[in-house]
């Protein structure tokens, strides 16, 4: 199948064609947050994406488009099982195509590409769309967007169950209205850039997600010598993918955010603002909620790994923020994965594998 070499990419949209204040939620929630991710008042009510929110707008306006032949590509009931990957609609990997069909094949049309960007733009914060399509295109060979990028329907939008799942090099990210019970952002999602390289170089120079890992070393900075050991972990036992919840019984490596001074609980929460920045409005509101439920980030660890500590500087590459039902897991080496599971009941199963 032959691919479109000018797929529908523009330039990212202005603040004022979005009709956003950006700024000022950005502020709102960071200040929402603050009082709510130890304890204290509810989070916004549980608010989450919805059948009307530009994402799921645009995902039933291409399903729509969809002819009999395209639908018997990328659509699938609610409940389809693939011989490898299991629920196929709660799978997630590092780097795997769902469908066949890339984004810019002359399988979709131009108006449909259009649609599947829109779907892409409304799931992230505007202030990261010229982010991640650099990661893509850093990904993808610089290739233009979408042309690493494949995509599948489950259910039926515009109803109260349906899922649109994207998936490539180092992405998977979900639409689905809050049709799953219970989960955040759709599912588990998986993010990972490597602009220089596979082995990336200390400081992971251009990498857009770097900053994170920035944020969460500050933290360890400001620990005490007793709280560094407990936090410091000599070597990450489990495989990548392995961010299954393990529920309020779990042994959580690394130090309890309980045990946190005020100032080190702050550091923490600019952590958690860093690591949600750059989904939609709902997403965060219903991370955070998800979040809550299951106790804040005082039921919540933080590990540090000394392994695969990029030019042994001890600036630690590899770190994972987790609760009973909340895995943010930061693979830095050799160069970064991350991966997101976040749920308020820890007993929704993980379906996931790297490549």
């Amino acid at each position: 199948m032959h691919q479109n070499t000018n797929p529908p990419c523009p330039d990212c949209e202005t603040p004022s064609s979005r009709g956003l204040d950006r700024r000022g939620f950005l502020s709102s929630l960071t200040a929402v947050a603050a009082t709510g991710a130890f304890g204290g008042n509810p989070l916004f009510g549980s608010r989450a994406p919805t059948p009307k929110s530009t994402a799921e707008t645009a995902v039933k306006a291409l399903y729509d488009t969809l002819t009999a032949g395209q639908k018997k590509t990328i659509c699938f009931g609610w409940d389809h099982m693939d011989a490898e990957r299991g629920l196929l609609r709660t799978h997630v990997s590092n780097f795997w195509a769902i469908t066949k069909p890339f984004l810019t094949d002359t399988f979709y049309t131009k108006d449909q590409q259009a649609l599947l960007f829109d779907i892409f733009k409304g799931v992230f914060n505007p202030d990261w769309h010229e982010r991640f399509l650099k990661q893509l295109k850093d990904d993808h060979d610089g290739k233009p967007w979408g042309a690493g990028l494949s995509c599948a329907i489950f259910g039926k939008p515009g109803t109260d169950q349906f899922e649109f799942v994207m998936t490539g090099r180092h992405m998977t990210i979900r639409a689905d209205g809050n049709s799953t019970a219970h989960v955040a952002l759709g599912g588990p999602i998986f993010h990972g850039h490597a602009p220089s390289g596979y082995n990336e170089k200390v400081h992971h120079p251009d990498n857009i997600f770097w900053h994170q890992a920035v944020q969460a070393n500050k933290v360890y900075t400001i620990l005490s010598g007793k709280q560094q050991e407990l936090a410091l972990v000599e070597m990450r036992s489990k495989k990548e993918y392995a961010v299954a919840f393990q529920g309020s019984a779990g042994k959580l490596t690394g130090l309890p955010c309980s045990e946190l001074s005020k100032d080190q609980k702050d550091g923490v929460q600019k952590v958690l603002m860093s690591l949600i920045e750059p989904y939609r409005k709902e997403d965060q509101e219903e991370v955070l909620a998800c979040l809550k439920k299951q106790g804040g980030l005082e039921k919540c660890t933080l590990t540090f790994y000394k392994d695969g500590d990029i030019g042994k500087d001890g600036e630690w590459d590899n770190w994972r923020l987790e609760g009973p039902a909340f895995v943010w897991y930061f693979r830095g080496e050799p160069h970064v994965h991350i991966w997101i599971n976040v749920s308020d009941d820890p007993s929704v199963p993980l379906n996931a594998q790297n490549f």
